[in-house]
């Protein structure tokens, strides 16, 4: 399971190291090729140094994954206990809290890696903001919002504090602000689907028409005339339980997000429906993923969640409805997905 997370966290070093030069440079120059192989270098030394891998990867059930992860835990933690001003552990064992729902936990951890950063460094308190809002079940306001604005002053183009910072922006009534700033977000080239989203939204806090800002980009259609559909990786049947029917008035954005379940954060891809437009087949492939080279269709086994957004934004709110589950794609490529859960 470890060298899952390894995997996974060296994709996501590479994608944060390379993307600000491969936007400028459009190809693979050999600065760009030598920095993927350091960042990808200095993961597994990092992981060498802080994580478990004499840990067993295997698993002969999904039974067996969560005493895994539970045993690297306490495992990581032993080590942190000898070693407390181990920045890099303390991240790692933030990152592994997140993945087993331990937002408590990993809120800590990331407190204690920001208190030895001195909170210089952006991503940590962007990742701090997010757990506890995650562990409080709450917005991005207050102290959230404040990591995220530091975080912002420290790198101002980082891409997921001015979402967030959009968000918390958004959520206080400024939308001057959150339009400035997924503006600048818009700028550092987004996937396709997500500028998409963007635009639209921008346009509603700027007062304009969303279609006279930028159109969806148009894909031929297959043989099933969707275009989503014919290289689907998975397909759901999005639809609301009675009781979310009956307590949702009026139209809604909701969001059908697939997200790694050792990495919640960022989602893996993100498709947008009406609530008008419900019960509806939603498809989801590698033309909705994030971040380019992050591909829906290399992950074995996502998590599926759906939310309708009573705020418009993608973020959840108290008052938000949503389903979610987990879905091996090799096994079954179509599922029905209920909204029937309430964020508190």
């Amino acid at each position: 399971m470890f060298w899952v997370i390894l995997v996974v966290l060296c994709l996501l070093a590479v994608v944060f190291a390379v993307w600000p030069l491969w936007r400028n440079a459009h190809r693979l120059t050999p600065v760009v090729a030598t920095i993927i192989v350091f960042t990808v270098a200095l993961s597994a030394v990092l992981y060498d140094a802080v994580g478990s891998p004499g840990i067993p990867s295997g698993r002969s059930g999904a039974d067996e994954s969560l005493p895994d992860m539970q045993q690297a835990v306490a495992t990581l933690q032993g080590r942190l206990a000898k070693n407390p001003e181990d920045i890099a552990g303390w991240k790692m064992l933030g990152r592994t809290q997140m993945s087993l729902g331990n937002f408590g936990g990993a809120a800590e951890a990331y407190e204690k890696a920001m208190a030895l950063e001195d909170g210089r460094v952006a991503q940590t308190l962007v990742d701090l903001a997010i757990a506890i809002s995650n562990r409080d079940q709450s917005p991005i306001a207050g102290r959230t919002a404040g990591l995220v604005e530091t975080a912002l002053s420290l790198e101002p183009n980082h891409p997921a504090a001015l979402f967030y910072s959009g968000v918390a922006a958004a959520n206080s009534g400024d939308t001057d602000t959150a339009a400035d700033r997924w503006e600048i977000l818009l700028g550092l080239n987004p996937p396709e689907d997500i500028r998409h989203m963007l635009v639209q939204r921008i346009a509603e806090w700027r007062g304009e028409a969303p279609a006279a800002a930028m159109p969806p980009p148009v894909a031929e259609a297959g043989p099933s005339g969707d275009p989503a559909a014919d290289d689907a990786v998975v397909s759901a049947r999005v639809a609301l339980s009675d009781e979310a029917q009956a307590a949702i008035n009026g139209d809604a954005n909701v969001f059908i997000i697939a997200r790694d379940p050792a990495a919640p954060t960022p989602p893996i891809a993100v498709t947008r429906r009406r609530l008008s437009e419900l019960p509806a087949v939603v498809s989801l492939s590698d033309t909705q993923s994030m971040v380019a080279g992050r591909n829906l269709s290399a992950f074995a086994e996502i998590e599926l969640l759906a939310r309708v957004s009573l705020s418009g934004g993608p973020a959840a709110a108290p008052g938000d409805w949503f389903g979610s589950m987990l879905v091996r794609p090799a096994d079954t490529k179509s599922v029905v997905l209920v909204i029937d859960q309430q964020v508190p």
